[in-house]
């Protein structure tokens, strides 16, 4: 860091040989210059200035006929310093001011460069959620709009195509029905203007009625559900039933969207003070460490194409970790790329 010391000039050469030698005393030992400008009106200083020339890095003697203030904005024009220190000739360096000034404006410089990094980061943020947004909307959209402009075309005539066009019409404009429902609870749930309705119930219990629902599903793929050994017990805790419902059933249905044939959903509880700690485990084919950190980010996919397949809107993961939040509880995951995924949240015991 180089500052620049300006001394405008307008009082007495000993105010002046004062001020220097203070500077020379200093046990500061970063770069700096010093920059003099002096007032027209008041007693030649070059015989100080000399006196310290060899001794400090003066780097500019000026002369101005300007007042006071206009000699301060002189000397910042010719300095070529990061940052300005400007001192009057009757103000005396104390030992160690400079390092106190630059650990100032260094903490100060820190702290404005990350407010810089973090203003970015957000920024970047809001262009990939409107480009992923764009790209989300515009898929069913221009799904349906080509079959039914197909229709419009002469299909409607034809009996082998035009009910099964309507179908995907209407299949893509559900799907579109589906991605702004999770947006509009998305921002509700940030607002906070969805109320949570609490009451004590038991996560086993809960758990096992997911496994129920998604049977069918599960079935596709030989994908078989359990609790985990040793917590068949019931455990209580107080929370939303229909929310927590959701966050259960979207980890399990991931599970088995990224799941292996023939593979296994293990879900298990611990007590961990007054929280519970719920984790739902799958050995499918897991997550790459360098997603994690997006992974409940709104439209963040590890596979694009994979998960369009999948179907979903790419809203579920961040749904779930909204909810929790509102829950005052927390999600995280834990994955090895072709080994499973692991992914714990926590809940107020009862």
């Amino acid at each position: 860091m180089y500052f620049s010391i300006i001394i405008p000039v307008y009082n007495r050469p000993d105010e002046i040989n004062e001020l220097l030698e203070s500077l020379l005393q200093s046990s500061y030992k970063g770069e700096y210059e010093i920059v003099i400008v002096e007032d027209g009106s008041t007693i030649a200083c070059e015989e100080v200035v000399a006196k310290y020339s060899n001794s400090l890095n003066i780097s500019y003697y000026y002369k101005s006929n300007s007042g006071p203030g206009d000699s301060r904005n002189y000397g910042m024009k010719k300095a070529k310093g990061d940052y300005f220190i400007i001192f009057d000739s009757d103000c005396i360096i104390p030992d160690h001011y400079l390092s106190e000034v630059e650990k100032e404006v260094l903490d100060w410089a820190i702290g404005k460069k990350m407010e810089i990094d973090e203003l970015k980061k957000v920024e970047k943020f809001r262009r990939e959620f409107l480009t992923n947004l764009s790209h989300e909307l515009k898929t069913p959209l221009f799904s349906a709009q080509g079959y039914i402009q197909t229709l419009l075309d002469g299909a409607i005539d034809d009996l082998d195509v035009n009910k099964k066009f309507l179908e995907k019409s209407n299949k893509s404009i559900e799907r579109l029905c589906v991605l702004v429902d999770d947006l509009d609870e998305i921002s509700k749930l940030e607002s906070g203007e969805i109320k949570l309705y609490f009451s004590t119930f038991d996560m086993n219990a809960l758990s096992k009625e997911v496994f129920e629902s998604l049977e069918i599903k599960a079935a596709q793929k030989q994908i078989h559900f359990s609790i985990k050994k040793g917590c068949e017990k019931p455990f209580m805790v107080n929370a939303d039933r229909v929310k927590i419902v959701q966050v259960v059933t979207n980890l399990m249905e991931n599970s088995i969207k990224y799941g292996k044939q023939n593979g296994a959903t293990v879900v298990g509880f611990y007590e961990m003070g007054d929280n519970l700690l719920v984790e739902v485990t799958d050995d499918g084919i897991g997550i790459d460490e360098n997603h994690l950190p997006r992974l409940f980010e709104r439209f963040y996919r590890v596979d694009k194409s994979r998960s369009r397949d999948e179907g979903g809107t790419g809203l579920g993961l961040s749904i779930v970790k909204h909810i929790l939040e509102a829950h005052e509880q927390t999600i995280h995951v834990r994955s090895t790329y072709n080994v499973g995924s692991t992914f714990g949240f926590t809940l107020k015991r009862k």
